[in-house]
């Protein structure tokens, strides 16, 4: 069955703290000030939210895919207890070097969701920290892109604008985000105002 309302989100930088370190377990997880808030606005608001995330930690070594299905499933728990909903995660285990069509910027992962899920991807929104994530948003043709500015890397929008990547809309945070889309009311389901 087809859904809509979905919106994508990018989990490091977006919903906890990046590091360059990587977060390679749930001990090393720490939710952004108004994350567990934002997450629970738009699932109340009736959006589907779709974690899309790489996680070179499998391929590095540096832990196990049980280890990191343990992370999203207290990812899930915690959020879920906040009164949100991550409605189902998709994630690339490959390193940058392996070439796959799943590591963003590349396109696979929000494609994949789609296959599975039905979704009209010019009714969707890719929210993420980095230019991977707006370009990924993009290349697979999501209908809106937003930046959040909570990532490690404070230079994104210069770097953004210097290869003549815009996205629709830049926010402090994913709390920011959540109240922008909201305002707006975008992509409301068929038949819904």
């Amino acid at each position: 069955m087809a859904i809509d309302k979905v919106i994508f989100l990018d989990r490091d930088g977006v919903i906890n703290r990046d590091s360059p370190e990587y977060i390679k377990r749930w001990e090393e997880f720490e939710f952004l000030p108004g994350s567990l808030e934002a997450l629970r606005l738009l699932t109340e608001a009736g959006y589907h939210l779709i974690l899309i995330t790489n996680q070179s930690i499998i391929n590095r070594g540096m832990a196990t895919p049980e280890e990191l299905a343990r992370t999203h499933r207290r990812l899930q728990e915690t959020v879920a207890a906040a009164g949100g909903q991550i409605f189902d995660i998709f994630f690339c285990p490959h390193r940058p070097d392996e070439n796959c069509a799943c590591r963003k910027p590349k396109p696979g992962l929000i494609l994949q969701a789609q296959a599975r899920h039905g979704i009209d991807l010019a009714q969707t929104l890719m929210i993420g920290d980095s230019g991977r994530d707006i370009r990924c948003g993009r290349e697979a043709g999501c209908g809106a892109t937003i930046l959040v500015r909570t990532g490690y890397k404070p230079d994104v929008e210069q770097r953004l604008a210097a290869e003549g990547l815009h996205p629709d809309a830049v926010a402090d945070d994913l709390l920011a985000a959540a109240r922008w889309i909201l305002a707006r009311n975008l992509f409301p389901a068929p038949g819904r105002p």
